[in-house]
This record gives C-alpha cells, sequence and structure tokens, in this order.
C-alpha cells in the first residue's frame, strides 16, 4: 500500500512528462535517421526516384502509430486486462494466417508479412510482443496462488508460448522468438515463478538455442561469421563488417548528417536493422551514446512506473509495466548489440526508430499502455478515482 503522504501530492503532474517528451525524441531522432540512411536506396528503388519515398512512408506509419497510441490511451488498464485472452487468441490466429501460401508474403526467405495493398504489409510478430506482456500479466495475475506449482501454474503458459513460438519459428523469425521467450519468462517470474524451475528453463532454452542454431546451416553461418567477420568480408562478415566501418569512419561526432558513405548500398538493412550503424557514423559517438542514454531512461521510467503500480496493489498494470520495460530493453540491447558486433546479426529493429510500420505501431501503443498506468497511478496518488 502507498502512504497517506502520497495520496495528498495534489501538485502532481497529470502525465510523466520526462517520459513523453523521451520517446517524441526517440521517434523525431527516428524519423531523421530514416531519411538520411534510405534516400540513395529510395532514388534507386522506388518507382519515381524520390529521395522522400520512405521518409514519406515512415511519417504516415508515425501518424498512424501515434492516433491508435493517442485511442489506446483512452482505454482504462482494466479493460485491457479483460480483452488479454482474446488479443491472445487473435495473435495466434494472426500468426497461422501469415503462414498461409497466397495470404502471407516471403521476402528474403522469411515469410512474416501479410499484404494490406496501399496500407503496406502487417507483421503480426510486432504485435505479439506487446500481446504477450498483456497476456503474460494477466496470467500470472490470475494464476497468483499457483505460480509455485509447476504443473497448475506453469504449465498452461508455457504450452501457450510453445504454440506462438513454433509458429514465429515456422516463418522463420528467430529474433522475435528470443524477445517473447524473454518477455514471458520475465514477467512470470516478476509475478512470482518459482526460482528453481525459471533457472531450470533458462538452461533448457540455452540448450534449445544452441541446438537451434546448429541444426539450421543459415543461423549457423551467421554465428560463424560473427565470430570472425574479416575472414569473409564479402560473404558471411559483410553486414557486419561495414557496419563496424560505419561506426569506426563516424568516430567522436561524426562525419555529418547526410554523409554516411555506408549507406549508399554498401550496408544492407540501413534504414531497418543497421541504423543505429549509420547512426554512429553521421553523428558519432556522441550520436549514439544519446539514443543509449534517451533508451536508458525511457526503459528506467517504465520499470519505476511498475514499481509505482505494485506498491499501490495494481499488480497487473505493475506486470504490465515492466513487462513492457524489459520488451524494449531486451530489443534495443540485442539490436544494439548487433550494430556493434557483440551479437550475431537477427532481424531485429531499433524500438521507436527503425523503419516499419507494424513496429512503429506496436511501439506506440505499447507507450499508450504505459502512459495510461502511470496516468492512472498517479490519479490514485491525488486521491481520484482511475
Amino acid at each position: 500500500m502507498f502512504n497517506n503522504a502520497a495520496v495528498r501530492r495534489t501538485s502532481l503532474a497529470p502525465i510523466d512528462w520526462s517520459l513523453l517528451w523521451t520517446v517524441f525524441a526517440l521517434l523525431g531522432l527516428g524519423l531523421v535517421m530514416v531519411y538520411s540512411a534510405s534516400t540513395a536506396i529510395a532514388e534507386a528503388k522506388s518507382a519515381n526516384h524520390q529521395s522522400t519515398y520512405y521518409l514519406m512512408r515512415h511519417a504516415a506509419y508515425l501518424v498512424v502509430g501515434l492516433a491508435a497510441a493517442y485511442s489506446a490511451f483512452q482505454l482504462p488498464s482494466s479493460l485491457w486486462q479483460k480483452m488479454a485472452p482474446y488479443l491472445f487468441f487473435g495473435l495466434v490466429i494472426a500468426l497461422i494466417a501469415v503462414l498461409i501460401p497466397g495470404l502471407g508474403r516471403a521476402v528474403y526467405g522469411s515469410q512474416r508479412w501479410i499484404p494490406l495493398g496501399p496500407l503496406g504489409n502487417f507483421q503480426p510478430s510486432e504485435l505479439a510482443k506487446l500481446f504477450t506482456v498483456i497476456y503474460a500479466a494477466d496470467y500470472a495475475v490470475r494464476k497468483a496462488a499457483l505460480m509455485q506449482n509447476p504443473r497448475q501454474g506453469f504449465m498452461p503458459m508455457f504450452m501457450a508460448m510453445l504454440v506462438v513460438g513454433w509458429l514465429l519459428l515456422m516463418e522463420p523469425d528467430f529474433g522475435a522468438f528470443v524477445v517473447i521467450v524473454a518477455i514471458a519468462l520475465a514477467v512470470l517470474f516478476l509475478g512470482g515463478l518459482n526460482g528453481r524451475l525459471l533457472g531450470g528453463l533458462i538452461v533448457m532454452l540455452a540448450i534449445g538455442f544452441v541446438l537451434l542454431t546448429w541444426l539450421s546451416p543459415y543461423r549457423l553461418q551467421r554465428v560463424i561469421g560473427f565470430m570472425d567477420p574479416w575472414a569473409d568480408p564479402y560473404g558471411k562478415g559483410y553486414q557486419l563488417t561495414h557496419a563496424l566501418i560505419a561506426l569506426g569512419r563516424g568516430e567522436w561526432f561524426g562525419v555529418g548528417l547526410g554523409e554516411s558513405v555506408e549507406k549508399l548500398f554498401y550496408l544492407p538493412e540501413a534504414y531497418t536493422d543497421f541504423l543505429l550503424a549509420v547512426t554512429g557514423e553521421e553523428l558519432g559517438f556522441v550520436g549514439v551514446m544519446t539514443i543509449v542514454g534517451l533508451f536508458a531512461w525511457l526503459i528506467w521510467r517504465a520499470f519505476a512506473i511498475g514499481w509505482q503500480a505494485a506498491l499501490m496493489g495494481r499488480n497487473f498494470q505493475a506486470l504490465t509495466a515492466q513487462g513492457i520495460a524489459i520488451w524494449l530493453a531486451v530489443q534495443s540491447l540485442i539490436n544494439m548489440g548487433v550494430n556493434l558486433g557483440l551479437l550475431p546479426t537477427k532481424g531485429l529493429t531499433l524500438p521507436l526508430m527503425s523503419y516499419g510500420g507494424s513496429g512503429i505501431v506496436a511501439n506506440c501503443l505499447a507507450i499508450a499502455l504505459l502512459m495510461r498506468i502511470d496516468f492512472e497511478n498517479r490519479r490514485l496518488m491525488k486521491g481520484k478515482r482511475q
């Protein structure tokens, strides 16, 4: 329970402005860098050779994402809890639909998208991360009394995640699979899952990841290329070597906005997976550390909001806020690790910044839900109703 002094804080701002402006800073910086990183490929591949092709599409995604976020903010967090089972069921249907020939669309050998005509492509695995947070938080609250019981408390959630994981690996989308597993396990642990069971699961998952990598020639080649990218700079190590060259060229303050050389058809996925490398080349170490700092503050505030909700006995809201923090932390760390050569190449974008409609909309919805939880916390601290 929170103390009476907190309730009397009537001068408390209605929302966390530092969190909101941090999100806007990341979205704005992402828009600028997506434009800078995509001009060359846009001029070469767009129908009318427009350098602003990806900029305009990314801006449109931002408008849709912010509109969806504004609408989502109006919904009480308790309603999200009631919708959790239905959202999860809809997620499973979407993940099945994307695998149906003729309905799902394959790009670079992965079938992860459902074409929506002029609206672009819908990627269910992006929304899967948000819906997993919500479903895991609701599950942990409903099963709180059984979380120490492996059969009754854990197995139902394990089976649900097994289905989602299998569908993601069928696409394949190994990166999304890793993030979703991390979200589910972390939320269940915070919700009271037996620590010994969690430790055993982590060991089993580590063995499973090794086997999945070893038995997949594609993934194994990525790991080999990651271990020594300079051994085959025109083959397995191509992406990583060019990412490292981009970051090296940037030095402290960068070569200047728009002056990247690596984005000129050298670095693949420059405006999606490797946006941070282009940022490092153009804005230097200072630019990269600014992004790291913004993400660190965002994730810290998300954990703090969850902690405040927990003090008030709002367990679903606490786990949801912390689940969003874990999602953003894991995905941003993996993306940064890939760009810096610390992790093998994975198809994970930088949240709130990289190009991609489904990712931006899912990120904006997550931030809206986080802001709503904080808004309700503050109202309760003022002695008002949610």
